[in-house]
């Protein structure tokens, strides 16, 4: 049994999505000083690779704390999309993704992290996909990219409506090509808020 990592690291000035406040980890208290060390984090909980839950887009009044743990772990299945613009339905996927899944979209995009163009010039979900993964009853979806879709959001809305809840910018998806059964954990902070910022690793059998 191993474990892969697929979050992007937690530092000191790490990628915030555009009109967001910018990461700060700091060391405020020093060993040589204060006879110990400690760090201050200020960070939006959509840095990163997070967990975007309902109550971001929509009026419902349910935070991440709110689910039980059992949401946030299960069988994973990826989908290699690499080079759709338009990520849209295939028949495959009906055999490919099981109900209960932790879905995970390889788009190559994830590449691009940390440059001035991740955060405006991403593949981005059709609805018919999405409506794939409501029948599904998929737990979660994760991409690495920073949303499924651009203003006015309707993809997110619409998983959102089906308390399917999102993975954004997950990374080093490469690592998983070739393995076929892997388990998904992907824990959000105990927190009540409308989303999270996420450790997501894949335990691989």
């Amino acid at each position: 049994m191993k474990y892969i990592e697929l979050s992007h690291l937690i530092q000191n000035g790490l990628p915030a999505y555009p009109g967001d406040t910018a990461t700060e980890l700091k060391r405020h208290k020093t060993l040589q000083q204060d006879h110990y060390n400690n760090h201050r984090l200020n960070i939006n909980m959509h840095a990163g690779t997070h967990i975007d839950g309902p109550m971001h887009l929509t009026d419902r009044r349910v935070f991440l704390c709110d689910y039980d743990p059992d949401k946030f772990i299960g069988e994973g299945c990826v989908l290699d999309v690499r080079g759709e613009r338009e990520i849209g339905y295939q028949a495959a996927y009906e055999e490919q993704i099981q109900e209960n899944r932790i879905v995970l979209l390889h788009t190559g995009h994830g590449e691009r992290y940390g440059q001035s163009d991740y955060f405006s010039d991403y593949p981005v979900l059709t609805l018919e996909l999405a409506e794939l993964f409501v029948r599904k009853k998929v737990k979660l979806v994760g991409m690495d990219t920073p949303s499924p879709d651009t203003f006015p959001f309707e993809i997110h809305k619409y998983l959102f409506e089906h308390d399917i809840l999102l993975i954004e910018n997950v990374a080093n998806l490469d690592a998983l090509e070739g393995i076929e059964s892997f388990e998904i954990i992907a824990m959000p902070l105990y927190i009540r808020a409308d989303s999270s910022i996420a450790r997501v690793v894949a335990r691989v059998k």
